[in-house]
């Protein structure tokens, strides 16, 4: 009998993600403070949350490996937030116009029985190229990302948007590093290959 696989998120797109890798696994809603502590970097912050989700979860479990995820995106050295208004996913993606946008995805897993954590920073890089006012107000118009940290949607339409993606994992751009994540669930005796 495998350890269970817990993931540590409710979000639909990390639990297709993991679907792409096993369908064994439960998900779980960690209840855990997001807020950033003052000075905090991006790095340590998504390093942080990731473990905490997981660590919250293991917490009430006898057994089982608990997958635990963070992101943002950093532009400038700031924290993207989510635009929430048409206005401000216009100023987003101008801002963006031939820059790169950084996603830093946070991952760990801990081992419920010993509370061992294995955790690790995973980052990808969207180089945009220069986009015109109407493209981006097309865009907006047409996916809505108004809930979107950095205005865009990846796994849409935000695609026509960039020039290049550069990053070990396209996973990682949508919040769960599929490559990392295997590698860390096999350090726990967890082969996905082998044990669905």
């Amino acid at each position: 009998m495998s350890v269970p696989v817990y993931l540590a998120s409710t979000s639909v797109y990390r639990k297709a993600l993991l679907e792409k890798l096993t369908s064994n696994f439960h998900t779980a809603k960690p209840n855990v403070d997001e807020t950033p502590l003052d000075g905090e970097m991006p790095e340590a912050l998504v390093l942080r949350l990731a473990e905490a989700k997981a660590r919250a979860i293991a917490a009430d479990l006898a057994q089982g490996l608990v997958i635990g995820s963070d992101q943002v995106a950093v532009f400038d050295g700031k924290i993207l937030g989510k635009p929430h208004t048409v206005e401000n996913a216009f100023a987003q993606l101008n801002s963006f116009s031939g820059h790169a946008v950084t996603f830093l995805t946070g991952l760990a897993v801990v081992d419920a029985a010993t509370q061992q954590a294995s955790v690790c920073i995973e980052p990808f890089i969207v180089h945009f190229r220069q986009l015109t006012a109407e493209e981006i107000h097309t865009y907006i118009e047409r996916e809505q990302p108004l809930n979107c940290a950095g205005s865009f949607k990846s796994e849409g339409l935000g695609i026509t948007l960039f020039e290049k993606l550069e990053g070990n994992d396209p996973n990682s751009l949508i919040g769960l590093p599929l490559i990392r994540l295997h590698a860390m669930l096999k350090e726990f005796g967890r082969d996905l290959l082998k044990t669905p």
